[in-house]
């Protein structure tokens, strides 16, 4: 693999040419064009293209259209509703929710609800569409409706795709202590997810996530607090999971640059830079040749430093 430049390119779009083509088509309001690129699509991948689409802006309009013209369009109903929640979100804010106001909270709710209608429908309509359930797995979370409700939805997507990375993911952070949760679980599930999915897929980057969401807790609870971060950092339990995991995923000779490997090469080079393990965090850097993703790396001021911080430490004797 070659050796990266100093760019550091933060556009997913750059790692899956696909997001292009989808955003184009939405541009032109094109919906048969949209279909071609997610019928195309494998199921985690077209999960991810739907969400990823469901960002833009403006097509709420364009989307209810192709609904009601055709209800049982499983791929229009999970990126409505993703678009709603999106909307919501972008109300609300990812800040902490003591520093979300009220109005805010009723607003985000309200776009929620709107969400939760168009997927109830489309999920009792369509009840073997795993899009559907990943985005209703999110409206949970954002309702806060609760472990019970959240793992009933999961079940219903896992009966239809056991090993739906998108909806996994989503889970991941609905076990974080931040949404009711616990570390024991988080670390559980994710460890059970990735050992129970085909070797060679990006499931190893749950096992990354878990510790990633981890060490960032205790990063923000005390931002100053170094030894805590390293004491984790170098715990034997990361360490065993992360290479079990990095062997699985982006290690594995069946690897492919599909759904979400991008993001698990970049969790994985963060996590590996920062226990100092050189030649792991070489191996995920050279993956991602020019590319990174905003997350993990903006617990930092600047994503892009951070980046070429860590290439300088891993593959400073490959230049």
């Amino acid at each position: 693999m070659p050796t990266p430049s100093d760019d550091v390119v933060l556009d997913l779009a750059a790692g899956y040419p696909d997001i292009a083509v989808l955003r184009a088509a939405l541009a032109r309001r094109d919906w048969t064009a949209c279909r071609r690129v997610l019928d195309a699509a494998a199921p985690d991948s077209r999960t991810g293209l739907i969400r990823v689409g469901a960002d833009d802006d403006g097509i709420e309009g364009f989307l209810r259209d192709v609904v009601r013209r055709d209800p049982r369009d499983g791929a229009a109903v999970a990126m409505l509703g993703s678009h709603l929640i999106s909307v919501g979100w972008g109300i609300r804010t990812t800040a902490a929710a003591k520093h979300v106001s009220a109005e805010q909270f009723t607003a985000f709710h309200e776009w929620l609800g709107r969400a939760e209608e168009v997927l109830i429908e489309g999920a009792a309509r369509i009840p073997g569409d795993p899009a559907i359930w990943t985005v209703r797995l999110t409206s949970a979370l954002g309702l806060s409706l609760g472990k019970a409700e959240t793992r009933r939805r999961y079940d219903r997507l896992a009966a239809v795709d056991p090993h739906h990375l998108p909806g996994q993911i989503t889970m991941v952070q609905q076990l974080c202590p931040k949404w009711g949760g616990s570390w024991e679980e988080v670390h559980a599930f994710a460890l059970d997810a990735m050992r129970a999915a085909p070797a060679g897929t990006a499931h190893g980057m749950l096992v990354a996530e878990a510790h990633a969401e981890h060490l960032l807790a205790i990063w923000r609870e005390n931002p100053d607090d170094w030894p805590a971060r390293r004491e984790y950092l170098y715990a034997a339990p990361l360490r065993d999971e992360l290479f079990e995991a990095a062997q699985r995923s982006i290690g594995h000779p069946a690897f492919r640059r599909s759904y979400r490997w991008l993001e698990a090469a970049s969790t994985f080079a963060f996590l590996f830079w920062l226990m100092q393990e050189k030649e792991a965090a070489a191996w995920a850097l050279r993956m991602l040749g020019n590319l990174a993703t905003e997350y993990p790396w903006n617990i930092y001021q600047s994503v892009p430093d951070a980046v070429r911080t860590a290439r300088t430490f891993a593959l400073e004797e490959s230049r």
